[in-house]
């Protein structure tokens, strides 16, 4: 009976070291004797015991933080920035014969490559094309990692941690700017009503009965005001009509009378 059961026992240990299921993102390099003998999978895969070992490789893309790095800028400005770096094992076989650990050595890579090209570039420059570092980080990091199987697919910077003075100094110089501009608006709405009032009254000069209608129009609108008493001046060009009329009737009556 123990017989038996060590006999289940050992086929049992050689099955589980036989054979060996790798889901779809999953590829096996396999070592024969120490040595590189090919990739397998997805699928099952069936190991000689005690000659082949097999090693995972994870084929899907990684997401990797990178840690604040301390950085000093081209202009001399302090500041920490972090970033996440999505890359993918593109040959298992370099990914597990040309470097250790291909996590870590990203990982250090990045870091690395993030303190040197952040030195490279002002803090507006920063702040302004951030696509631009971005695209700079995910070259670098792409060319180093090619040796290595991996293929780094995109680098982001997510946050950039500025010291208070330099917020405080730019929040002076945000709003000094909104200042200016509301100036300048403010500037050409008056140059702009100027110019319309100029061109009004030329227009309202060269015809008279436009005088008119625009006095009219202002006494129709101080007519609305709620005030109990309104004066107004009476520009001559109405009342002259009435003013020839009055004078020549009483001469038309003298005339009669003689």
């Amino acid at each position: 009976m123990e017989f038996l059961v060590f006999i289940a026992v050992v086929a049992v240990v050689l099955i589980t070291a036989t054979v060996k299921i790798l889901p779809e993102w999953e590829r096996g390099v396999i070592l024969r004797f120490g040595r590189f003998v090919g990739v397998r999978g997805p699928g099952l895969i069936l190991l000689i015991p005690g000659v082949e070992r097999i090693l995972k490789v994870d084929m899907r893309t990684i997401t990797m933080d990178v840690k604040p790095q301390d950085i000093i800028t081209k202009d001399n400005v302090s500041m920490q920035v972090n970033a996440v770096v999505y890359f993918k094992v593109v040959s298992p076989e370099e990914a597990i014969t040309k470097i250790e650990d291909y996590y870590f050595a990203t990982s250090q890579l990045a870091q690395t490559t993030l303190r040197s090209v952040m030195g490279q570039y002002h803090l507006d420059e920063i702040l302004v094309h951030r696509d631009q570092v971005n695209q700079t980080l995910q070259g670098i990091l792409d060319k180093h990692t090619e040796a290595w199987g991996i293929k780094v697919v995109m680098v982001e910077v997510k946050q950039i941690d500025l010291p208070k003075e330099m917020q405080r100094a730019m929040a002076r110089e945000a709003e000094s700017e909104r200042e200016r501009r509301a100036k300048v608006i403010s500037a050409e709405g008056e140059f702009q009503r100027a110019q319309k009032l100029a061109d009004a009254s030329q227009l309202i000069s060269t015809s008279p009965a436009a005088i008119q209608l625009a006095y009219l129009q202002t006494l129709t609108e101080i007519a609305g005001d709620k005030t109990n008493t309104i004066v107004f001046p009476l520009p001559l060009e109405i009342i002259k009509p009435l003013l020839e009329k009055g004078t020549s009737r009483p001469a038309e009556e003298s005339n009669n009378f003689e």
